[in-house]
């Protein structure tokens, strides 16, 4: 990549943010850094969710515009979700309520974390969000992860993810190994759900016989 090459992780690592395939298949994720934003409860229903959306989102483009004169430009990635239960289940039953939640969104290899708290100070200065204190750097190296592209609406991701819990694992003698994880390609905002496009992923490991 040179200096004046805009950067899109959505092409630097395509098999990890532009699959194909809509069943389930194994990939090796390398690390990725990212802001996040933790919270809990229904996405659809808490203010907490929305509020820290708009944080994350402040951030991101903080960053982007501070290294955008720096000849070091790039595309903000996608919003991203790892997302859990005490009850796993409650993925499958949809029982939004009982979620927990880290919202993301990846950074280029070249943004370090005073990056990131100068911009929180800068976004913060201008758009007055509380939730921006709340944004933090989160490092991932999901290594070996299930992984699927989902067509549709977020509440048809069940049978997909009971058909991860339940038959592909169990075959292909795996167990979890870290949080569900979703990237969404869509702005569903903007797109009817039928037409919602989703990674699913979940990192995996062997299962102890």
């Amino acid at each position: 990549m040179t200096a004046t090459t805009t950067y899109d992780i959505k092409k630097e690592l395509k098999p990890f943010y532009g699959p194909r395939n809509t069943r389930w298949e194994v990939v090796d994720v390398p690390p990725v850094r990212y802001i996040g934003i933790d919270g809990a409860g229904d996405p659809n229903t808490e203010r907490s969710y929305s509020d820290a959306i708009e944080a994350l989102y402040a951030v991101a483009y903080t960053i982007k515009f501070a290294h955008k004169d720096r000849d070091r430009p790039f595309t903000v990635g996608p919003l991203e979700g790892l997302w859990w239960a005490d009850d796993p289940s409650a993925f499958v039953k949809r029982d939004k309520a009982s979620w927990k939640w880290t919202m993301l969104i990846s950074q280029p290899p070249w943004i370090t974390g005073a990056d990131i708290d100068a911009a929180k100070r800068a976004a913060l200065a201008k758009k007055k969000l509380p939730a921006i204190d709340s944004v933090r750097v989160v490092e991932l190296a999901e290594g070996p992860s299930a992984q699927l592209l989902h067509t549709g609406s977020y509440d048809d991701e069940g049978p997909k993810l009971a058909e991860l819990h339940d038959r592909f694992l169990a075959e292909h003698g795996l167990d979890f190994n870290g949080l569900h994880h979703e990237i969404y390609l869509s702005d569903a905002r903007r797109t009817e759900p039928a037409k919602l496009k989703t990674i699913l992923r979940q990192p995996v490991k062997q299962a102890h016989l």
